[in-house]
């Protein structure tokens, strides 16, 4: 068994006004904190510079180093943003037009090319910072589809991953080319939100070795899934981990699906760490069990909480549900030597 590494912190949510102001000011802050280290979101420049990283070696190390020097290790690169224009439904396409470049803007085709070439950009700079995962989101072309009313008609849903597949198929292959997985956050708005959409992509692109998962209990709890059961199915894709709290209250007025109502009154919702209702015992302990060989990464995201008070809670709520693993078993005292002639006396065996 290994060891799970962390606390660390996914910077998207943090980044903008002072102390956040800055990757050297977001660092050092989290650091201080207790995170030994951070994920960054690729799409925002004061994060990082994408298309550098990925052509210059001497950018990277540079960049690494810094980190380093701020306190903080590099755990992976977020491809959120791109990733989720690889594929758009057109009825999302104004909604999702915010998150290309202004000169791209109304011109989907355009937009998708630019949006898988930076995640390609993420998968070389990912290389050359010695990184082996990376996160996405997949986009949507079903999306839209989602609860069969009108009935969906025979044939729309095989469709729609088949494109989805043809899509990310050759970005797969170049994250192979790489040495780097891209792991999909399971996320509803996405077509890839619980475990059967992902069997159903999975399949479409020939089981490819590349395409992986980043766990995110918090979606699942919102859909009412088993998201401990959901570890044991799909353990062996499970290369990233977001620690993130969530609960479900359903009510009289509303439940799943939320009543359109902001965050704060819905009846599922993000929580900061340890005001939720997830079982992270449970997952540390199945994750450990699986020998997760990742980090584990705080998203803070609470419609109540501030975010500074957040990631420091995050920070120690982390440190201690880590498991640091036995390198023995715990009843070894008590056992004998073992060998065949007293196994089989033991059993009643000449």
């Amino acid at each position: 068994m290994k060891t799970i590494k962390g606390p660390a912190i996914f910077l998207a949510q943090f980044m903008g006004d002072a102390p956040f102001d800055t990757l050297e000011n977001a660092c050092k802050w989290m650091a201080d904190a207790g995170y030994k280290g951070v994920q960054i979101p690729s799409d925002n420049p004061s994060c990082i510079d994408l298309k550098l990283a990925a052509e210059s070696q001497d950018y990277c190390d540079e960049y690494l180093g810094k980190c380093k020097e701020w306190g903080v290790d590099v755990t992976e690169l977020s491809t959120h943003i791109q990733g989720q224009l690889v594929a758009v439904h057109p009825a999302y396409d104004t909604a999702f037009d915010a998150f290309a470049p202004k000169h791209l803007q109304g011109k989907p085709d355009d937009r998708q090319r630019w949006a898988v070439e930076q995640v390609k950009f993420a998968a070389k700079a990912s290389e050359r910072m010695g990184l082996t995962n990376s996160v996405s989101f997949p986009g949507a072309l079903v999306w839209p589809f989602m609860y069969p009313w009108p009935q969906r008609p025979a044939g729309l849903v095989e469709e729609g991953f088949k494109d989805l597949a043809k899509r990310w198929r050759p970005i797969l292959d170049y994250y192979d080319e790489c040495g780097v997985n891209v792991c999909y956050e399971i996320h509803p708005g996405e077509d890839l939100h619980d475990g059967v959409t992902f069997e159903r992509f999975l399949e479409e692109v020939d089981g490819h070795s590349r395409c992986n998962i980043l766990y995110d209990p918090s979606h699942f709890i919102l859909q009412q899934l088993d998201y401990l059961a959901f570890i044991d199915h799909y353990h062996d894709r499970i290369k990233m981990f977001h620690v993130k709290d969530a609960e479900f209250r359903p009510n009289g007025k509303s439940g799943i699906y939320g009543g359109y109502q902001g965050w704060v009154d819905r009846p599922g919702r993000f929580r900061s760490l340890g005001d939720g209702q997830i079982d992270f015992k449970g997952i540390f302990s199945k994750l450990s069990a699986y020998d997760y060989d990742g980090w584990a990464v705080v998203e803070w995201e609470c419609a109540l909480k501030h975010n500074q008070d957040g990631a420091r809670e995050g920070a120690q709520f982390v440190n201690d549900h880590i498991i640091r693993v036995t390198d023995k078993a715990f009843d070894a005292f008590a056992g004998g030597a073992a060998d065949t002639k007293t196994n089989r006396k033991m059993l009643g065996l000449s």
